[in-house]
């Protein structure tokens, strides 16, 4: 609805002389803006005067965001006869635009008539098309644009460039070339949007090669190879990134910067950044600044590498530089910061950020929960959410899972189910991964039912569970020892469409494994395999422990030399199962020989296979000769 003081000046200013004088109290809301109409009984001499007048209140009104103040305020100039200028109607649509309310901005448009506007212009059609393809609305962009043809007015270059990107926008880049072809007949010249908004939807739809033709058939412009570099960058396809640089050389154009940061962003990420030195190194030779987007990529990518001195060796000539760094830049470092448990300086450099103007965000504030939590220091975690909402900032999914996690971990369930219900309250429902990490400190406590209880909930929040979410309670089953609602959850996601994956064979092996069923585990891994599921080292170990454990190694030596069959490297756990096997069995020869066989493997025997062999040879009796052969492998190690 209107604001109180608008519907109150409506009321009481009929009577006055028109006056843009500041009214002494201000919204919270919106900045503003005093509404004085222009008296109704005395109409001015100047009708021109009068309207120019109306059309400045609703400017005012637009940029201050006070979308009902702009529709009373066209209300009112119908009321009075005045006749709404074109200035008027594109302030309302451009406002109605950045509200993200372009069905208000269609009925102005339909009312503008109504309100005694002259016919529309291209320009007035070209803000209503750009509304309505900020959210996307082509079905409703098809009617104008016949409206528009009907009318008699002629599009311009921008009236073409919107309709292609409509087209884009909806994957139909046939249509949108052809849309160049049209432009060109009607005399009016595609410029570098219009080719720009097609190379990009083509890099978007990973057309690269067809992206790469249409740059060569048209006049060569920055943005689009730019496009071009970024999607090549996105595929790592980087000698062809370096052709199509050449391109632009030798086409008279010169890589910016965001050819340059597509290019070092991509090797940083690669951790090859020797690489994106070098591309910095280039870049500056070649005159080309860096700007704070290569300084944020580099400063993230020594970071991932551990490079903590490098990183902020980038970040201090960022500065040196002058380069005034944005939210991202101060997320990457807090992130660095945090990720290398120097919780101390990322606080600083967070208490820093309000002084350079720079206002943290809610992925500041996540960066820095997920990083005291990740440390053991929950009540750190606590305190920044704390100052979070003090400070206003609105929680996202994220922030609030994230503090799911840290209450799981201060064994604190009830909050963290309070926390969940509240996320619904502030229009944030919580996601599947909210409910996963619940899930998962109930079952490492031992409290499945309850977990089962959550997993059961989910609906209510219109959240499905996953994979993971099973997996969780697969595991937090079995390690009860509850076999049977382990085979109901294995059971339920077969029911429920969801494939089990390696984790969940591994999960499940392993739990009946634990409990003695290695015949229901082998059952399991036959299932595995014909849904051609690999198992890795972790599938066989636990059913190798398992039949050593029973007592079956011969099973258990069957098993080892599988895991050659289906390109699995047999590791230090599978043989130290085995050689136990045989140890508790007196086969002190057979474990010998596969203790020279996982060495010749190149599988150094650790201190878990040390100590089964000697208690396997202090157990027996004038075992001189394998007592010898590991004294001879000891020396030669």
């Amino acid at each position: 609805m209107c604001s109180s003081k608008c519907r109150h000046l409506l009321r009481q200013l009929r009577g006055r002389h028109f006056s843009t004088a500041p009214a002494s109290n201000h919204r919270k809301s919106n900045p503003q803006i005093s509404i004085r109409w222009p008296e109704q009984s005395r109409p001015s001499p100047d009708t021109g005067d009068t309207a120019r007048a109306h059309e400045a209140t609703v400017r005012r009104l637009a940029a201050a965001g006070d979308l009902d103040g702009v529709q009373y305020a066209l209300q009112e100039m119908r009321l009075r006869g005045v006749a709404c200028p074109e200035g008027a109607l594109v302030a309302a649509i451009c406002a109605f635009a950045r509200a993200g309310a372009p069905d208000r901005a269609l009925k102005t448009f339909y009312r503008a008539h109504d309100l005694g506007c002259a016919a529309p212009t291209v320009r007035v059609y070209n803000h209503l098309l750009d509304a309505l393809l900020r959210e996307n609305l082509v079905g409703a962009v098809v009617p104008v644009y016949d409206n528009m043809k009907k009318a008699g007015v002629e599009p311009n270059v921008y009236t073409y460039n919107l309709l292609i990107k409509a087209l884009c926008q909806n994957d139909r880049i046939d249509a949108a070339r052809t849309m160049l072809d049209v432009m060109a007949r009607k005399g009016c010249h595609p410029d570098e949007v219009s080719h720009t908004t097609i190379v990009s939807a083509l890099c978007k739809l990973g057309r690269l090669d067809e992206a790469r033709g249409l740059l060569v058939e048209t006049t060569p412009v920055c943005t689009s190879y730019d496009a071009v570099v970024h999607a090549l960058c996105g595929e790592s396809r980087m000698r062809e990134v370096f052709l199509v640089v050449d391109e632009m050389v030798q086409r008279g154009l010169q890589p910016g910067p965001v050819t340059y940061t597509s290019i070092v962003h991509t090797f940083c990420k690669a951790r090859e950044l020797r690489m994106a030195c070098a591309i910095l190194a280039r870049m500056v030779i070649k005159g080309c600044s860096p700007n704070v987007h290569t300084f944020t990529a580099l400063v993230k990518g020594f970071f991932d590498d551990g490079k903590v001195h490098d990183a902020l060796g980038i970040w201090n000539w960022m500065v040196a530089e002058g380069w005034a760094p944005s939210i991202i830049s101060y997320n990457v470092l807090i992130r660095g910061l945090c990720h290398t448990g120097d919780l101390k300086r990322a606080l600083s450099v967070f208490s820093g950020m309000e002084k350079n103007g720079c206002f943290p965000d809610v992925r500041t504030y996540s960066v820095l929960i997920d990083g005291f939590s990740k440390a053991g220091d929950l009540d750190g975690a606590m305190s920044i959410w704390n100052d979070m909402t003090q400070a206003g900032c609105k929680p996202n999914v994220v922030v609030y899972t994230n503090m799911v996690d840290v209450l799981c971990k201060k064994l604190m369930f009830d909050q963290a189910e309070n926390l969940i219900d509240k996320m619904s309250s502030e229009n944030c429902p919580p996601n599947t991964m909210t409910f996963n990490t619940l899930i998962r400190s109930l079952c490492d406590r031992g409290r499945v039912g309850t977990a089962l209880g959550v997993l059961r909930g989910m609906a209510r929040y219109g959240c499905s569970p996953n994979v993971r979410t099973y997996n969780e309670l697969l595991h937090g089953f079995f390690r009860v020892g509850n076999c049977e609602d382990a085979f109901q959850i294995l059971i339920e996601m077969l029911n429920n469409g969801i494939e089990l994956s390696l984790i969940s064979y591994n999960t499940a092996i392993s739990g009946l494994c634990q409990m003695g069923r290695s015949k229901e585990a082998m059952i399991l891994l036959g299932r595995m395999m014909l849904q051609r599921i690999q198992p890795d080292a972790f599938t066989f170990n636990a059913i190798i422990h398992a039949y050593c454990k029973e007592g079956n190694v011969r099973a258990a030596a069957w098993m080892l030399g599988q895991m050659d069959a289906v390109n699995c490297p047999r590791n230090i756990v599978a043989y130290t199962s085995l050689i136990s096997g045989l140890c508790n069995q007196h086969r002190m020869d057979d474990a010998m020989v596969y203790l020279l066989k996982m060495l010749n493997e190149g599988i150094c025997p650790n201190e878990a296979t040390w100590n089964v062999l000697v208690r396997g040879l202090s157990t027996l009796v004038g075992a001189i000769g394998p007592m010898h052969l590991i004294d001879h492998i000891v020396e030669d190690l």
